[in-house]
């Protein structure tokens, strides 16, 4: 009989949570008015801005995106060398020294062995997601 009245109470102060929740962020009724004005006073000022390319601009232009795909390669090289140093050398936090995160952070992830593993997980889900 306790058990069922302590579910019972603990489903009713679920539900209430739940329905402060909902409550505690206000919808704003005119926020999609102000995006669909936004937009056409966008387009409107697009329009308006044309000019025409000239070949020196084409290949400033063309270089620019050289560079940059330069720099995404190169991010997700490093990516790649993080995660396999994270997969092989992981318990040596050869993939926090390759990244030149603090030492003592370092020294404490080989000691408590990444964490008990919970380091190891939040590095392999910071690595994968370019946050590490």
């Amino acid at each position: 009989m306790k058990t069922t009245l302590r579910n019972s109470a603990l489903l009713v102060a679920f539900f209430f949570v739940g329905n402060i929740a909902q409550a505690s962020f206000p919808y704003k009724e005119n926020a999609k008015e102000q995006k669909k004005t936004e937009n056409v006073t966008t387009v409107s000022k697009n329009e308006v801005v044309n000019k025409e390319i000239s070949n020196t601009d084409l290949k400033a232009e063309t270089s620019k995106v050289e560079a940059s795909n330069g720099f995404f390669k190169k991010a997700l090289e490093e990516k790649w060398i993080a995660l396999l140093l994270w997969f092989f050398l992981g318990g040596l936090a050869a993939h926090r020294w390759y990244k030149k995160k603090p030492a003592i952070n370092n020294i404490l992830y080989i000691i408590t062995l990444g964490g008990c593993g919970i380091w190891a997980i939040i590095d392999l889900i910071n690595i994968l997601t370019d946050n590490f």
